[in-house]
């Protein structure tokens, strides 16, 4: 499920990433979508390999729904939702932070 999920939000990034530089009705929007494709794809990739290399589950499903939150808040304010989702997106931040802290502190106990 975590590979699905992983090539799901890779496909997402990589649209989100398109669109921003072909179709954003803004700078802003397009800053949007290029912040968030960038986070989304770096931590699809960061799932995937932690998932293959150490079995690290939990913090791969904190990239992934972190990233969720994070780019997706970004790509709704990017198309026209209200700004206040902004204030949605550091949920999405902190998720991933704690994924990353969790990657470590599985690291150590290896």
């Amino acid at each position: 499920m975590i590979i699905l999920l992983a090539a799901l939000s890779g496909a997402i990034a990589v649209a989100a990433g398109a669109f921003g530089a072909h179709g954003a009705s803004s700078a802003q929007a397009a800053e949007w979508l290029k912040t968030g494709a960038t986070y989304q794809m770096i931590h699809a990739v960061a799932a995937l390999a932690i998932v293959d290399r150490l079995g690290a589950k939990p913090p791969a499903i904190l990239f992934l729904a972190g990233g969720a939150i994070f780019a997706l808040t970004l790509y709704a304010m990017a198309i026209g939702a209200p700004r206040w989702l902004g204030a949605i997106t550091p949920i999405g931040g902190t998720l991933l932070i704690i994924g990353w802290l969790w990657l470590g502190w599985t690291a150590l106990r290896t």
